[in-house]
């Protein structure tokens, strides 16, 4: 298969088949079943940024010293993005002095589902060019990359979709405009992939980016969730799964490698 058909495949597996199985399961499972996704998310995120992504930029540039900076760049770029959304949320409902997280309520006129479909189309792009950088640089890359996204991706829908829900959509309609939403996903991988052939000197770039988001999203986003359980047992559990994340990216590494040969 061609690296474009390997971006097309993952790009579409990393957006619909998110979406649709974090809607089933959003609506078949037990609520504390997410606890264990958002888990085992961690595990996969920092180890495809740790032993995948990061040293595959370095290699890409030659250059570790850059390649770090740029990876510190832009953790403060996702930081300040994520600062800017939360106080619009606090502008809309006038949350100021709250935690900042979304606070959904049922009579909103839909303004938490409307911000979450632009927030999350807008992340959908970011991984479609992610997606297409790291295929460009090595297949198993790609395929490890798509792994680590769409297991970040489940959780993160399930709550997008119950905000949805609790805004007024109703469970047709939220599907449909998550589905709508994750083309943005195919999108972003056919623009990296067309503009990326031009510039190859930037697929360094963007995989330092890709490492940087990864990095932020589990340690900024996810792990503040799980210190919210400190019984022993849960934590256990964290652990266990978080490494299982780990050995996940590790396993699919070899995987990989065993049908592609490389």
């Amino acid at each position: 298969m061609s690296v474009l058909g390997w971006i097309l495949l993952a790009s579409l597996a990393g957006g619909a088949l998110s979406v649709v199985a974090a809607g089933v399961f959003a609506l078949n499972a037990r609520a504390h079943w997410v606890h264990w996704l958002i888990s085992y998310a961690i595990g996969a995120l920092l180890g495809a940024a740790f032993l995948e992504v990061l040293p595959a930029a370095v290699t890409a540039s030659a250059d570790a010293t850059t390649t770090s900076a740029i990876v510190l760049g832009g953790i403060l770029v996702f930081f300040v993005l994520e600062k800017l959304v939360i106080w619009r949320h606090c502008h809309i409902e006038a949350c100021e002095g709250h935690e900042p997280h979304v606070h959904v309520h049922g009579h909103d006129h839909g303004r938490s589902g409307l911000l979450i479909l632009v927030g999350d189309t807008f992340h959908n792009f970011v991984d479609g060019v992610l997606i297409a950088a790291a295929f460009m640089e090595d297949v198993r890359l790609g395929a490890v990359t798509a792994l680590a996204i769409i297991a970040h991706e489940i959780p993160q829908e399930v709550g997008d979709f119950v905000i949805l829900l609790h805004s007024g959509y109703s469970k047709a309609r939220a599907l449909a405009y998550n589905l709508l939403s994750s083309l943005a996903t195919l999108v972003g991988g056919l623009l990296a992939y067309y503009g990326l052939s031009a510039a190859q000197g930037a697929v360094p770039v963007m995989l330092a980016l890709a490492a940087a988001s990864m990095i932020y999203v589990a340690v900024a986003d996810l792990i503040p969730g799980l210190h919210k359980r400190t019984e022993l047992r849960a934590t256990i559990a964290q652990v266990v799964l978080i490494l299982l994340g780990i050995g996940s990216v590790i396993g699919g590494h070899h995987l990989v490698d065993h049908f592609i040969g490389h």
